[in-house]
């Protein structure tokens, strides 16, 4: 049958298009509830469209001081996780040491281990160590998951260098510092980049370690779960649709500045 043979033709696309509704349509209800009018605490249903939330985000008391939180821990999280896990991706990869396979493995840990194992692993260790539970243990913690990931990215950029390049660059007398300046590092850096921003997304966004080690610490996800057992804000859904949008605009600007780039590069 002809519809059968078209469907056998773009099943890919079909599949695609499929997965990208199912990733979109949750991220749409948010915005369209950011939108709402409710009718008592609750913002589950429809009542009719307002601007309210949108002209007050932060008219729920503590919201925004939790974001500004979120987002200064995912910052320090993401530049200490970015440098130490470049380092280490670069050890890994350009070194031959003793230990090093195993060290290969528990770098991968954290991202095998379910978070709540991790979560608790981390609380143990603060209070065996008498750390008060706050700010700086959920800093310290977030560093070392986003570790991981980090050091996965740019070891697998480091890998795929091509290391004539850098000895060409010795060949016309660069020293070591400008030759991992105008070489190395120009060419590792999306794996860095890319490592960078799944860090912050991945802080920015933890809910399970954060509520072990965190204490009196309220950051947005915590504030969040905390809103919807009383009752979700309209606020919450203006957050979450700005960030949204925010976010889906870096990717299309970084996209159409790199086929710029290509199709300059090209004669």
């Amino acid at each position: 049958m002809p519809a059968l043979r078209w469907i056998r033709r773009n099943m890919i696309v079909i599949a695609g298009l499929l997965t990208l509704a199912y990733m979109i349509v949750p991220n749409i209800v948010v915005m369209v509830f950011s939108f709402n009018k409710p009718n008592g605490r609750f913002n589950y249903a429809w009542q009719r469209f307002s601007l309210d939330a949108w002209q007050d985000p932060c008219g729920v008391a503590d919201l925004c001081s939790s974001l500004s939180l979120s987002f200064r821990i995912a910052i320090w999280a993401t530049i200490g996780a970015t440098v130490l896990g470049t380092m280490i991706a670069f050890a890994l990869v350009r070194y031959r040491f003793r230990a090093r396979g195993a060290i290969n493995s528990l770098i991968f840990l954290p991202m095998a281990m379910p978070e709540v194992v991790m979560a608790a692993s981390l609380l143990t260790l603060f209070l065996n160590m008498g750390a008060e539970l706050g700010y700086w243990t959920v800093l310290i913690a977030h560093i070392m998951f986003c570790l991981s990931f980090v050091v996965t990215a740019v070891k697998a950029r480091v890998m795929s260098m091509d290391p004539r390049l850098e000895e060409a660059a010795r060949d016309l007398y660069a020293g070591p510092v400008q030759t991992f300046l105008r070489v190395t590092l120009p060419i590792a850096a999306p794996g860095i980049a890319a490592g960078a921003l799944l860090a912050f997304a991945l802080s920015f966004d933890d809910f399970i370690i954060t509520n072990f080690n965190a204490g009196s610490t309220v950051t947005f996800p915590m504030f969040v779960w905390g809103s919807a057992q009383r009752g979700t804000p309209v606020q919450i859904n203006v957050i979450g649709t700005a960030m949204f949008v925010i976010a889906v605009t870096v990717v299309l600007v970084g996209q159409l500045v790199a086929n710029r780039r290509k199709n300059n590069a090209q004669p």
